[in-house]
């Protein structure tokens, strides 16, 4: 659960768990749904972003940075998204959350893809990595319920998604450097998309606050 407990027993919530509590309270603003939007954003990307540096490492093989496949080869990239934000300010704001959300539910099969290939990674560092995966489904699916609820306070185009098909399978190879290879490269995809999602949904706050 995306719900975690400190030392003295207090409940915390991730940001994206608390915008899909408050999206259910009908009276909650649009720009404080944005705002706790943009923290559960920000924090599964920071945590992919965390994962891609833990693979990085020495043990990853130096030939997987050369086999390894280019970012088109990734299942959203046939997804036109605006590539800074002053292409993302000349999107409508339903345009632009209907992209958050299709980046977002287009990773919920290779989310458990990776999730079922970390305790096998010939890793050292495996167990953190699995643990990390899950808290990537997670708050991913958090998130996920909170951006569906408030889609519908966007109007219509905010709630139409584009369909963007995994491919690839569930077995991410036989041997070491394959497994590696292909675990890293989904990885190194969502951490693309993660930052895409943030991003648009960082100038979607902006715009509600009127300081764009």
């Amino acid at each position: 659960m995306a719900n975690r407990k400190n030392k003295t027993g207090k409940l915390f919530m991730s940001g994206s768990t608390l915008l899909y509590m408050a999206a259910v309270c009908s009276a909650v603003p649009v720009g404080d749904l944005l705002d706790r939007a943009s923290q559960g954003s920000d924090t599964l990307h920071s945590l992919s972003t965390i994962l891609s540096h833990e693979l990085q490492d020495s043990h990853f093989p130096p030939i997987g940075r050369v086999i390894m496949p280019r970012p088109s080869m990734c299942h959203t990239s046939s997804l036109q998204t605006p590539n800074d934000k002053e292409q993302a300010l000349q999107v409508s704001e339903s345009d632009l959350l209907s992209l958050a959300r299709s980046l977002l539910k287009a990773w919920k099969d290779p989310l458990v893809v990776l999730s079922n290939s970390a305790n096998d990674l010939p890793h050292p560092a495996h167990n953190s990595i699995s643990n990390k995966i899950q808290q990537l489904q997670e708050h991913s699916k958090s998130l996920g319920d909170g951006l569906d609820i408030l889609s519908g306070k966007m109007g219509p185009g905010a709630q139409s998604i584009s369909f963007l098909p995994y491919r690839g399978g569930n077995d991410i190879g036989q041997d070491k450097i394959t497994k590696l290879t292909n675990f890293h490269f989904l990885l190194s995809c969502f951490r693309r998309d993660s930052h895409k999602i943030d991003s648009f949904l960082k100038v979607l706050r902006c715009r509600a606050a009127n300081m764009c």
